[in-house]
């Protein structure tokens, strides 16, 4: 448990600092969508899961990435900076290219609650010529 908490506690000292060192630099709409995005993909992902359109399968991969995330055993230690919490995004962004594909960007585009202009950054990246088309309302 206390490996658990250290673990923590290093994951949001880094948190804090990329966000801060993106404000200092200059960039505080960057440090903005750093500071909202865990947030805003938490509420997303609750929000699929309770979605009837959302396949069982999609809703399995949540449940899963959620636990790998939660899970205080990782592929890279948590306390390695910036390295730490790497396989952790690499899982939640493989679970949203999957949400994305499967389930269609309408249907995550319903659900996101943050900046559309994040929301748009995501499709583009995961689902080339989604981010065109209109996410919806926020």
């Amino acid at each position: 448990m206390r490996m658990l908490l250290i673990a923590l506690a290093v994951s949001v000292g880094v948190y804090i600092a990329v966000i801060s060192a993106l404000y200092l630099a200059g960039r505080r709409s960057a440090a903005r969508e750093v500071a909202t995005l865990l947030p805003n993909l938490i509420r997303l992902f609750k929000g699929l899961i309770r979605d009837p359109r959302v396949s069982r399968r999609s809703k399995a991969l949540l449940f899963v990435g959620a636990a790998w995330i939660a899970s205080p055993v990782d592929l890279i230690p948590e306390f390695i900076p910036v390295l730490g919490p790497l396989d952790d995004a690499v899982v939640a962004a493989l679970i949203l290219r999957h949400l994305i594909r499967s389930s269609g960007p309408e249907v995550v585009a319903e659900h996101w609650r943050g900046d559309l202009a994040t929301l748009e950054r995501l499709l583009r990246l995961f689902a080339p010529g989604a981010a065109r088309r209109d996410p919806g309302p926020s």
